[in-house]
């Protein structure tokens, strides 16, 4: 990997990280949908998943307003998140505790991609990628909206049935 030398430079890096981190959760989402045992829990995972499909293309849009293409890097940090809740999965717990693993799992992968896009929409900015700025924020809140739904669920009533 070439040295990074200006904020340009991690930014684009950045770019790559996120834009590896949504190829990677496309194929984990599935995955936790099929195992969830609560219909509205269900939907939310399957819900994302086609938001996070959007983002990518998003991604490859960003990535072409800045000229760049997207690349081949691996997100160790989603790897490790993934791997995390596969291991929910495989878990022997019962359907409602499992659900509230599935929840605290999601959830690490959101404030994960929460904690990438506000930096990124800031470099953006920073940087004078006005669209790519603007672009970017609108996957942030996507991001802060299903955190959202995913605590609220957690909290008016899976964690509950999971005691």
């Amino acid at each position: 990997m070439a040295k990074l030398k200006t904020l340009e430079d991690l930014f684009e890096h950045q770019l790559k990280d996120l834009y590896s981190a949504e190829k990677q959760l496309i194929a984990a989402l599935p995955k936790m949908a099929k195992v969830t045992e609560d219909p509205k829990l269900r939907s939310a995972f399957e819900t994302h998943l086609e938001e996070t499909k959007a983002q990518k293309d998003r991604l490859e849009k960003v990535c072409e307003l800045v000229g760049i293409s997207p690349g081949r890097m691996k997100c160790k940090a989603m790897e490790g998140l993934v791997e995390e809740g596969e291991e929910t999965i495989e878990e022997d717990a019962t359907p409602e505790v499992k659900d509230a693993g599935l929840i605290a799992s999601a959830q690490r992968i959101e404030h994960y991609e929460i904690a990438g896009y506000g930096t990124a929409a800031h470099f953006a900015e920073r940087l004078g990628h006005k669209e790519a700025a603007e672009l970017l924020r609108q996957t942030l809140a996507e991001e802060q909206k299903t955190d959202t739904l995913l605590n609220d669920l957690a909290k008016s009533y899976i964690n509950e049935k999971a005691e």
